[in-house]
């Protein structure tokens, strides 16, 4: 069995079983070449915009007699995958805006799916944004820290734009947020709204981590009164309550799971 990083084992924990599945971006093919090791899917198609990376992941495939169920192809994005050809696509490893032209450009492809995997390493908040704009439903996460780095992961399906109750699935999700401010839905969009729900402890770590990052960074700023130290103060000030209000979702989320099993 191949050996993937914390990184990538979260993506294939989320990919789950299916006949097909498409790995967009996918460099040396360990993803592809995981899922029909471990049976989760009968065949695979990897693709990358390079024909290096498709040389590399060539090499893999062979090293393991897997070039009858693993087929490589050169694309641009989903380019070379018609609709409905898988019914798993992953895409990760690359910046958020980056994702969201591929989606953009492949959505016939993309809205096909029945499951999108997606790891964005960037503009993660505008990513989660423009899936509920989208008609995405976020429907699983998960979240690994990996050489001082945290990374999330996310499964999303789309289920149509004109059913989007204010572009904001979580919301038909979970009723503690369906209920709550609009803070709540950039803090949705900020953390995760399936982390938040899930109570997730490496995002409680995450929060935690960047908590006490930017209250030190606060207490210095604190006696500069300088126009551009003031500005800053304020954002800092708006981050630190978006986590306060992050830890309250997580609390409320494990009071609902306690009322559940009948305990106090």
């Amino acid at each position: 069995m191949v050996n993937l990083s914390k990184r990538l084992l979260a993506v294939a924990g989320l990919a789950g079983s299916c006949k097909t599945a498409a790995d967009v971006g996918t460099d040396h093919g360990y993803i592809p070449v995981h899922l029909v090791l471990a049976q989760k899917a009968e065949r695979a198609i990897a693709m990358d915009v390079n024909k290096g990376p498709l040389c590399r992941a060539e090499e893999h495939i062979l090293q393991y007699g897997l070039e009858h169920q693993i087929e490589t192809r050169l694309s641009d994005g989903l380019a070379a995958l018609e609709p409905g050809e898988a019914d798993v696509i992953v895409v990760a490893g690359m910046g958020g805006a980056l994702m969201q032209r591929i989606l953009a450009q492949g959505q016939e492809t993309a809205q096909e799916a029945a499951r999108l995997v997606l790891q964005p390493q960037s503009e993660v908040m505008a990513f989660r944004q423009f899936l509920f704009a989208g008609g995405y439903k976020i429907t699983a996460e998960d979240m690994v820290l990996e050489d001082g780095k945290y990374y999330p992961a996310i499964a999303a399906q789309y289920v149509g734009s004109g059913k989007n109750a204010a572009s904001f699935r979580f919301a038909q999700e979970s009723q503690y947020l369906a209920n709550a401010a609009g803070q709540s839905h950039r803090v949705a969009c900020k953390f995760g709204p399936v982390l938040l729900r899930q109570s997730h402890p490496v995002l409680k770590q995450f929060l935690l981590r960047q908590q006490q990052q930017k209250q030190k960074i606060l207490e210095q700023l604190q006696a500069n009164a300088r126009q551009d130290i003031t500005r800053r103060r304020q954002e800092l000030l708006e981050e630190l309550e978006d986590i306060r209000a992050a830890f309250r979702l997580m609390d409320e989320a494990d009071q609902e799971r306690r009322k559940s099993y009948g305990l106090p």
